[in-house]
């Protein structure tokens, strides 16, 4: 009897379509992160013109997004644990609201920074928030795919933003580059309001000892009762509530300093566990080296690179940054579809194959055609440069990019899930904006072919740490994946959820929230 409900609970679990329905929902915030993105690559054209901004400027324009973005970041986690994570993304929805209003109504460049870095606080609510209510709300078997739904908002935001350049570039200079950016305000308002409909997280309610909320989320998205229980006997157990004071039934308890998220730095930083040491250096690490493969030069300097390329008029800049665009988004479904499937680890390691290998014939071909006589470039070279573009922009979109954010939101224990997130957010902004405010100079330093061979050396990088440092987690309970972590560095496969599942009940083995197994 216990082999069968076990193979029952397996079966049902991560089938629920309001589970999968509440992480688009929350996920939505990531479209206008994203569609900030796309648009200003194509508006900066357009200041520049209107404004009379110089290079500097525009790549402080271009960056300060994520260097504000590291204040949202870090408060975001301490935010989520304190107001819950379903207030956190309207929040940030508000946040992002207040800056694209400013944007749109700049009348100079200080007013348009000052939106922009307003907008960027929102950026970092949004980035932290996301994939931790993703993560928390779905089951193990499509964690994967959830937990990636934020980066095909992002590129679906990006998309949006570069469709909006193609149209609105045919309006008054003056009006033009100042709606492309507005209209990020009227999502936002829409999603501040929509999102409080949503459930909470059941692992923040248990948090809070507000148990039979819990349960009650739990129970819509769970395809059985059973499952709910089962789900919530974990959650608790994690959360060092399975005592008789957690009991369904009984009253909320207090926040307390855990519930609210106080202690958490210290036990990240000062006195780590060596399976909590593992899961950051992995965390963050993936952060650390997702934009050192050069991601956002690519997707914010398209137009510069189409121009070296040797496409001229600015109408077929901005349709060719609509291809990028495309490519994007139909490469990150392909992971959303594949991840759950076949793991974490041989999707982001062949991504970075495939990155290493376009970046390093982006940037033979973009050698080739800065060094050759103006408009007389090898026709091999130009299509080369071109054809890499896409090729980058597809491996990057497969792996690397949805899987940073899937792995790096579902490796942390509860207790530090959040915190712990908006710290791994605010190294990726901050990766993010040395790349996106350095580009230009390093081109013109080391010429822009010579930018790429750099980013394809650091791919190399990325891969290597990725082999070794970080195991696979598919099919792994939350509760359970700081276990994988506590058997050294060598990153190795866990067993399958199959052979898990099909154990009696009295022999799984389970993560007690300490690092310690329990019976």
């Amino acid at each position: 009897m216990g082999e069968e409900k076990q193979r029952d609970h397996g079966r049902h679990e991560g089938n629920n379509k309001y589970a999968v329905a509440c992480s688009i929902i929350g996920s939505i915030i990531s479209i206008l992160m994203g569609y900030d993105t796309g648009v200003m690559s194509g508006a900066m054209l357009f200041i520049k013109e209107d404004l009379n901004t110089n290079d500097t400027q525009v790549q402080v324009l271009a960056g300060i997004l994520n260097v504000c973005a590291l204040v949202g970041s870090l408060t975001a986690g301490r935010v989520s644990d304190w107001i819950g994570r379903r207030r956190t993304i309207s929040l940030a929805a508000c946040i992002f609201l207040a800056g694209s209003a400013l944007m749109g109504l700049a009348p100079n460049f200080g007013t348009l920074l000052a939106g922009r870095c307003v907008a960027g606080v929102g950026v970092g609510y949004a980035l932290m928030i996301a994939p931790v209510y993703a993560a928390e709300i779905s089951s193990a078997e499509i964690r994967g795919s959830v937990t990636s739904l934020p980066e095909i908002c992002i590129s679906f935001g990006i998309l949006i933003g570069y469709v909006a350049n193609y149209l609105l570039a045919k309006l008054p200079l003056v009006y033009g580059w100042r709606a492309m950016l507005g209209l990020g305000a009227l999502p936002s308002a829409v999603l501040a309001v929509a999102v409080l409909a949503m459930p909470e997280s059941p692992r923040w309610l248990v948090l809070q000892g507000r148990v039979d909320q819990a349960l009650s989320v739990l129970r819509r998205v769970c395809d059985t009762a059973r499952e709910a229980d089962v789900r919530l006997a974990e959650i608790k157990t994690a959360a060092g509530l399975a005592d008789d004071s957690a009991d369904e039934g009984a009253p909320p308890r207090e926040p307390t300093a855990r519930s609210v998220g106080k202690g958490v730095w210290k036990e990240m930083f000062l006195h780590p566990t060596p399976p909590v040491r593992r899961i950051l250096v992995a965390a963050f690490g993936v952060h650390f080296f997702q934009h050192l493969t050069g991601i956002e030069a690519v997707v914010l300097y398209s137009p510069r690179i189409f121009k070296a390329a040797g496409i001229a008029t600015r109408s077929e800049v901005l349709a060719a940054t609509i291809g990028v665009g495309v490519t994007k988004t139909v490469f990150i479904m392909t992971a959303i579809l594949l991840v759950d499937r076949i793991g974490r680890r041989p999707l982001y390691l062949s991504s970075l194959a495939g990155i290493i290998a376009s970046l390093a014939c982006l940037g033979l071909g973009l050698t080739v055609v800065e060094r050759s006589a103006p408009h007389h470039a090898p026709t091999w070279a130009v299509v080369m440069s071109i054809a890499t573009v896409f090729t980058f922009i597809a491996s990057f979109s497969v792996g690397v990019g949805p899987i940073t954010w899937a792995y790096s939101s579902e490796v942390y224990p509860l207790r530090l899930r959040a915190q712990g997130a908006s710290v791994g957010v605010a190294i990726n902004r901050v990766m993010n904006a040395a790349v996106s405010m350095t580009f230009v100079s390093l081109y013109k330093a080391v010429t822009i072919g010579g930018a790429f061979f750099l980013f394809s050396g650091l791919a190399v990088l990325a891969a290597t740490f990725f082999y070794f440092l970080c195991p696979e987690t598919q099919g792994r309970p939350l509760e359970e994946i700081e276990e994988v972590f506590s058997h050294g560095w060598r990153a190795r496969h866990p067993p399958s959820l199959t052979a898990a599942v099909e154990l009696p009940a009295s022999n799984v083995v389970a993560d007690n929230g300490n690092g310690k197994e329990r019976p």
